[in-house]
């Protein structure tokens, strides 16, 4: 009976120690079960007489029911919704609810020994049958509440660790029901012992066989709540990117997962597999729509919202009279240094996201990932100096065209467009549409601002008031404005 209850004694301490890691209250209360079992089984073996005593007493006779009925509260306890407030509590009061029946074996276990009051006199047959029932009736009750439950558990996830747990806390009713029925010697007695040694047994094996075989998340994690597992995922998702971003190894990840050599190397071979294709697609989209995915996959919905921000447009002005008669290798070559130029600009100096290329032109857009309050002075700030870069590449090719802007500052719709199978970010609006106006009536080698981004820019804004722009497709003239100097940028 010691070794039962010691094999059973050291399955809990297991299972305590995983939810004291993990945080979960559903493996601590079953580990709590089965101590609480094992602790009363071990006290049962200890008082029996003839062994430590000369004869027996209620404490032998009475260890076994009363271990067996307070597992049962816990494990009832265990199958109830533990995902709100009552599993907080259960996580909160680990240690005290630990110590408590530390408190409580210890006692019963000195009390028992020295044959001290209330279980210092042996109960008669007649005695402990009535009591032995009721505790057996509640016993049973909270075991099939607990075993039902569980069994929507298994075929919820069809593992054997919640079918071994659902088996044993049958097995252990019928041990209620030998123990209130049983007596002491005779072989219907030794019947619940067996049951025990089974239940007990059942869970404990299929753990080490989940612990074998290496099982992310570790020997119990098919009984883990759905926000421990969500957990657990965000732990391995977290240390697989500091092994994609090299922050970390495959040896630390390997130690901090309990993951064998070879889940090691394919964890090493994801990461690998994951930064070449970070490095192949990355370049294609916007720095900050990159981060934004990584961090939260569903921001790539299609569909948008609307908000203030400000638009900068640029492009060549003469591009097409230079092209015409030259090759296509020497275009490109032109636009990519002029957009090697102007990338670190507008990405690293001000912030700013490239909504597309397109040819010659390239729309920046301010103010759609995150907050960026001053984002009509980034804009503009941002047109200055690209003028001032492109002004120094065009000194060295006179041939070259010459870069002109345009910036707006007003709502717009910021989202994703286009099907399920392709899709793109894009602002969209009328702020956009004038901000293109603006720059198609900039000559070389300006920045044009609209009204809203001139009021924006405050009034240490160095401008000169154009002439009203009869802009394609807008009923009145645009108010705009060229944008001398900013200080402070």
């Amino acid at each position: 009976m010691l070794l039962v209850a010691a094999v059973n004694a050291a399955l809990g301490l297991s299972m305590s120690e995983t939810a004291r890691r993990r945080g979960d209250p559903r493996i601590f209360l079953v580990g709590l079960a089965f101590l609480a079992a094992a602790g009363f089984l071990g006290l049962h073996a200890l008082a029996t007489p003839g062994v430590l005593l000369e004869k027996g007493n209620a404490g032998f006779t009475i260890a076994t029911p009363v271990g067996l009925v307070t597992a049962a509260v816990l494990a009832v306890a265990s199958s109830l919704d533990l995902s709100g407030s009552f599993g907080r509590a259960v996580i909160r009061g680990q240690n005290p609810l630990r110590v408590a029946l530390a408190v409580l074996l210890v006692t019963w276990g000195v009390a028992s020994l020295a044959s001290l009051p209330p279980l210092d006199n042996p109960l008669t047959p007649e005695e402990a049958e009535g009591p032995l029932r009721i505790v057996a009736l509640v016993g049973v009750g909270l075991y099939a509440v607990a075993a039902l439950r569980y069994g929507r558990l298994y075929l919820t996830t069809r593992e054997p660790l919640p079918l071994a747990v659902l088996t044993s806390w049958i097995l252990l009713a019928e041990a209620m029901v030998a123990v209130a029925f049983g007596r002491n010697w005779q072989l219907s007695w030794w019947e619940w012992h067996l049951l025990m040694a089974v239940a007990f047994a059942l869970v404990a094996s299929v753990a080490q066989a989940q612990r074998r075989s290496r099982r992310a998340g570790g020997p119990f994690a098919s009984l883990y709540l759905d926000q421990t597992v969500a957990r657990a995922n965000a732990a391995y998702a977290n240390a697989l990117g500091q092994l994609v971003d090299q922050r970390a190894s495959a040896d630390d990840v390997a130690r901090q997962f309990g993951l064998s050599g070879e889940q090691a190397a394919l964890v090493e071979g994801a990461a690998t597999r994951i930064r070449q294709l970070d490095d192949a697609f990355r370049p294609h989209v916007s720095p900050q729509i990159a981060d934004s995915l990584r961090d939260d996959p569903d921001a790539g919905a299609l569909g948008g919202v609307e908000r203030e921000v400000s638009v900068l447009f640029a492009d060549l002005e003469g591009f097409t009279a230079y092209a015409e008669g030259r090759p296509p290798a020497e275009v490109i070559e032109m636009l990519n240094e002029y957009w090697g130029t102007a990338v670190p600009i507008v990405l690293e100096r001000h912030g700013g996201l490239i909504e597309r290329f397109a040819g010659d032109a390239v729309m920046v857009v301010f103010n759609t990932q995150g907050d960026q309050p001053d984002h009509a002075r980034r804009a503009a700030a941002a047109g200055l100096e690209l003028q001032e870069r492109t002004i120094a590449v065009a000194a060295r090719h006179p041939d070259w065209p010459r870069l002109r802007a345009g910036v707006n500052t007003g709502r717009a719709a910021v989202g994703y467009v286009g099907a399920e199978a392709q899709r793109s970010f894009a602002v969209i609006g009328d702020t956009t549409n004038t901000a293109a106006r603006l720059q198609a009536a900039a000559r070389p080698g300006e920045v044009v601002i609209a009204a809203a981004t001139r009021h924006a820019l405050g009034d240490d804004a160095e401008v000169e008031e154009l002439a009203p722009i009869e802009a394609k497709g807008k009923r009145d003239p645009v108010t705009a404005y060229r944008l001398v100097r900013l200080p402070g940028r």
